[in-house]
């Protein structure tokens, strides 16, 4: 069943939905709220509905629509299209187009519409706000799910998503490593193993790969090196141990292989699944995700360079902000960084001088003074 509502508001909206669910007898379990635009909505609400047959839900889609001419913005009205029955699923569908000044007020249209003593989760496809849980919609939410991956530094985005970090907040970055975090921990109850350090290999600028690396730093308290490689997202894990490497490599982000000391290697499903699995396992709990907040409040930095990096000429720590993904390797703790240039010059000074006439001492004295004096400016 389809209802167009045109220049109608929340009551009547409400009046139709309580008809519908009269007549189709529908039951739901949550108000899902998703945050998006015209050009996302699509896939969206496709995600949302295929989710919803597991979890069956009123989903209320807002679609801001404030208008770029003083006509336009002038324009206030509420437009809505419900879909119930087979044409949402098990649950209710309705898509909220905002215009004009309305489209600043959203929470005023879809708090009337949330379901009475159920819990209600917001959902930004694209474009989340720096501060979620301060967000007006996502302050009427248990649950706010954001994706780093849609933003323009996704590596970056993390950095934003810990310092605003809620009880309550999740990113799907997080959970497309469910997978890869279950499979690793199974592997250790099966042969438990003292871990010395890890590496963990994917794509650059996938906020994935350095999430699943911060788990690990933040639960096994090793070092963990970051390895770029050309994708699909994550590749490779190794987990280092005295009786030897425990590898989980899945090179084509279909199956992977886990190979463990003294077991034959075995095949495992690691497929990279689809935004509406992704939904539906974060519909299935409520709770504030502990483990997520962990990770995700671990500094970027502290992820190291493969052990092959020294060779590169300068190997100097990186700053701890991970708004510069555009490095290969992964960031070095200040604590690990070699010695400075300016160390290695004085450390050298004195068996050059060494090897040059008396006569010119004085001379190369002078020299030395004149090129180290702008080179501490710089560094100050």
């Amino acid at each position: 069943m389809k209802i167009d509502l045109t220049n109608t508001t929340s009551s009547k909206i409400n009046a139709a939905l309580m008809g519908a669910r009269r007549a189709g007898g529908a039951g739901m379990v949550l108000t899902l709220v998703i945050v998006t635009d015209e050009g996302s909505a699509y896939d969206a609400l496709k995600a949302a509905n295929d989710a919803s047959r597991e979890h069956p839900s009123r989903i209320l889609a807002v679609i801001k629509r404030a208008g770029r001419s003083p006509r336009a913005r002038a324009e206030t009205r509420l437009d809505a299209e419900l879909l119930v029955g087979s044409d949402a699923g098990p649950g209710e569908t309705v898509i909220l187009r905002m215009h004009g000044e309305l489209a600043s007020h959203a929470q005023s249209v879809v708090l009337p519409l949330l379901l009475p003593d159920a819990p209600v989760v917001v959902w930004w496809p694209e474009n989340a706000p720096e501060n979620p849980a301060h967000d007006p919609l996502g302050a009427l939410a248990q649950r706010r799910i954001t994706d780093a991956v849609t933003a323009e530094s996704p590596v970056a985005q993390l950095a934003q998503r810990a310092a605003s970090y809620t009880p309550g907040d999740t990113d799907l970055a997080w959970t497309r490593i469910t997978g890869w975090r279950s499979m690793l921990a199974a592997a250790l109850d099966q042969r438990p193993a003292k871990i010395t350090s890890a590496v963990v290999e994917g794509e650059s600028y996938n906020p994935s790969v350095e999430l699943l690396g911060l788990w690990l730093t933040s639960r096994l308290r090793v070092p963990v090196e970051r390895v770029v490689t050309a994708g699909p997202g994550i590749t490779a894990v190794r987990l280092r141990a005295e009786e030897g490497d425990i590898t989980l490599d899945r090179p084509d982000g279909l199956l992977g292989t886990l190979a463990m000391p003294g077991a034959p290697d075995r095949m495992v499903a690691l497929k990279r699944r689809d935004t509406a699995e992704l939904i539906a396992e974060e519909l299935r709990r409520l709770d504030p995700d502990d483990i997520y907040a962990a990770a995700v409040r671990t500094p970027v930095d502290r992820l190291r360079e493969p052990a092959d990096a020294g060779a590169r000429p300068s190997a100097e720590p990186v700053a701890a902000s991970v708004a510069a993904p555009a490095r290969v390797t992964a960031k070095v703790p200040v604590t690990e960084a070699p010695a400075t240039e300016q160390a290695a010059v004085k450390a050298a000074g004195p068996k050059k001088t060494a090897a040059k006439p008396s006569v010119a001492k004085s001379t190369a004295k002078k020299a030395v003074a004149k090129k180290s004096a702008p080179r501490k400016r710089s560094g100050s």
